[in-house]
C-alpha cells in the first residue's frame, strides 16, 4: 500500500522503497537535500525523532544559506538513513491498560 507493508504485525516500511536510501550518496547541493528530505519525510512517522534529525539538513536548504558540509550534517544524514532503513513497525495498542503517547512535534 503506497510503500508500506500491512500485515498482522502492523504497518511497516517496504524495504524495496528504502533500499534507495541505503545507497544514497552524500548530498552535494540544497536540491539534493530537498530530494532526500522529501523521500524521508514520506516515512517520517516510522522514524523516532525525525524532525530533530532532519533539522540540521533543513538549514542548508534555506535561501542565502551557504552550503558547507560539515560533520554535523554528515552525522544527521547518516543517522537519518540508518533510522529510516531500520524503521519501526507501527501497531495498535493492545489491551485496555493505559499507555503513554510521545509527540515529536
Amino acid at each position: 500500500m503506497y510503500g508500506h507493508i500491512v500485515s498482522s504485525k502492523g504497518i511497516e516500511v517496504d524495504p524495496k522503497k528504502t533500499d534507495a536510501v541505503k545507497s544514497c550518496p552524500r548530498p552535494l547541493s540544497p536540491s539534493d537535500i530537498r530530494s532526500i528530505l522529501g523521500l524521508a519525510g514520506y516515512y517520517r512517522r516510522f522514524v523516532e525523532g525525525f524532525y530533530s534529525l532532519a533539522s540540521p539538513l533543513k538549514t542548508l536548504t534555506q535561501n542565502k544559506a551557504r552550503f558547507i558540509w560539515s560533520e554535523l550534517y554528515e552525522k544527521s544524514f547518516q543517522e537519518l538513513k540508518d533510522r529510516l532503513t531500520s524503521a519501526l513497525v507501527l501497531t495498535l495498542p493492545e489491551g485496555t491498560d493505559g499507555f503513554v503517547v510521545y509527540c515529536d512535534a
